[in-house]
């Protein structure tokens, strides 16, 4: 692309464009083929100039104002790692079992590679969904029509878990393509289940209800679930943070994460999520949350009381990440600017943070309501 126009391209950068007289498009220095496209008329959308066949064209990703650059650079990846080399290398040698090239060549190219918490992650999803499906076969031997029959399978149950299911199968089928294995991708041209929209976050009401429906739950099995349930709402941790949350972590003031999803980060500490773990008995675990049966392990991530409360209080439709959103919600409404609540839940940026900072309704009739008595009272002068 040269003499074209280019720069780095940040959430920043990007807001700055303005139209010309003509479309332009400017692309990234970092990651070649990305670009941002500027119409005469203000509208801005991500781009992708892909090569196939000796040919370019250029596709379209998404509107800037849904997609910040990150989530552009990710669809770029998985674009990339979803196209198949356009000469594959003919095998030289017997095509492998799956099972055999996920423990061997594969592992050590890419999981090997992972940050601890994405190997626990990727290697459940790996020995408890991929290889009980396609462990046993050759890599060359596994059909479209299987694939699409697992996951659809799966996404009757769990169409989130699904979609990353299918994401990592892909990744590691185009691994063999790339080592010369197989020619074509089985996973390629099967569509991800649509993702729910985050716009759900719990009202003061709400979280009188949840918080009535935990103190119901005292009981000595129930004690440890509902502290966790307490901790994700009073920090805006994510589940995997405060379920595996050791007590090297846990400071006076704040935690101390040193394996968060987005790197090590500080999580200040308010009075009562100070207190919930105060009262966590310490034991020789180096967990807070210690498996009832092995000390040695964190408790399972999977939350059997959250279904029970979140009935008991009235609040099916909600997730239990939803209580991520709520803090986040509930710090903006009080007047927490937005790059402190970012900072808070360990964003790389602030426009990822106003995805969870919704506005209920209740509370813009609220803020309606003062202002329209505010102005009534300064008419009466």
């Amino acid at each position: 692309m040269a003499g074209k126009e280019r720069m780095k391209l940040t959430d920043v950068a990007v807001a700055r464009l303005r139209p010309r007289k003509r479309e332009y498009t400017v692309w990234d220095r970092s990651l070649p083929g990305l670009g941002v496209r500027v119409r005469p008329t203000g509208g801005r959308s991500y781009v992708l100039l892909e090569e196939a066949g000796g040919r370019s064209r250029r596709v379209t990703l998404g509107p800037v104002s849904v997609m910040t650059v990150e989530e552009a650079r990710r669809e770029c990846h998985a674009r990339k790692a979803d196209a198949e080399p356009e000469e594959p290398v003919r095998p030289a040698r017997a095509v492998p079992l799956l099972r055999d090239f996920v423990k061997g060549e594969w592992k050590e190219a890419h999981f090997d590679r992972y940050k601890p918490a994405t190997k626990r992650s990727v290697g459940m999803m790996v020995d408890r969904r991929i290889l009980p499906a396609f462990g046993d076969r050759p890599l060359d031997r596994i059909a479209p029509a299987q694939v699409r029959k697992w996951f659809d399978a799966w996404s009757r149950a769990a169409p989130g878990g699904a979609n990353k299911g299918l994401e990592l199968l892909r990744q590691i089928v185009n691994f063999a393509i790339a080592r010369g294995y197989v020619e074509k991708n089985p996973a390629r041209g099967i569509r991800p289940n649509r993702r729910r929209k985050l716009t759900r976050f719990l009202s003061l009401e709400e979280i009188a209800r949840l918080h009535r429906a935990l103190d119901g739950r005292s009981r000595e099995t129930d004690r440890q679930p509902a502290d966790i349930i307490r901790l994700l709402l009073l920090t805006g941790c994510r589940r995997g943070e405060i379920v595996g949350l050791r007590w090297s972590e846990v400071g006076e003031d704040a935690l101390m994460l040193g394996d968060s999803k987005t790197g090590p980060r500080r999580v200040p500490l308010n009075g009562p999520a100070r207190r919930i773990l105060e009262r966590q008995p310490r034991e020789e675990s180096p967990f807070v949350f210690p498996s009832p049966r092995d000390p040695s392990r964190p408790r399972c991530s999977e939350l059997r009381l959250w279904r029970q409360v979140r009935k008991e209080a009235g609040i099916e439709d909600v997730r239990l990440h939803d209580l991520r959103h709520t803090h986040a919600s509930h710090a903006v409404m009080n007047g927490v600017p937005v790059p402190v609540v970012s900072r808070l839940l360990g964003h790389s940026n602030t426009r990822m943070t106003l995805r969870y900072a919704h506005l209920g309704d209740r509370e813009i009739e609220a803020e309606a309501e003062r202002i329209g008595a505010a102005i009534a009272d300064l008419m009466r002068l």
